[in-house]
């Protein structure tokens, strides 16, 4: 028999780096090198929202991606990027449920919003870096 002590901070592992690498796949790949910032920006613009906050979005999803990855401020990280997700999953609203519909469907970052809510509860997990450690300050176990 498995020992839930024993998977769980290999489950939140998984999921943080799935979800890290899904950042930077939007923020980098999508929005910076398909689009172009200024592209993203004026997607943003034409939404009706300022311009400035595709850029905004852009450089926070790569952020997360990156401290998720690492496994640096896991359960903040996921939190504050719950309201991109919440955004996006008004945004394609109107496209219906599938998000490979016309316009993408409102499913795909409705599940997200709710991983990132699951990564928030379970922590890190295992492999996440000491910020703390690697600044001389005193270790700090990380919980799952």
């Amino acid at each position: 028999m498995t020992d839930v002590k024993t998977t769980t901070p290999y489950a939140a592992l998984l999921l943080r780096v799935s979800m890290g690498v899904m950042f930077l796949a939007h923020g980098a790949l999508l929005k910076l090198g398909t689009f172009g910032l200024a592209g993203t920006m004026g997607f943003f613009g034409s939404l009706g929202y300022p311009p400035v906050l595709g850029a905004v979005v852009t450089f926070a999803e790569i952020g997360a991606g990156i401290a998720l990855i690492a496994g640096v401020g896991v359960r903040t990280v996921s939190l504050l990027a719950i309201p991109i997700l919440v955004g996006a999953t008004i945004q394609h609203l109107p496209a219906g449920w599938m998000f490979s519909g016309q316009g993408g469907g409102w499913e795909f970052p409705a599940f997200w919003t709710v991983a990132l809510l699951v990564q928030a509860g379970l922590g890190a997990g295992a492999h996440a870096l000491d910020v703390k450690r690697l600044l001389g300050r005193q270790a700090t176990a990380v919980a799952a």
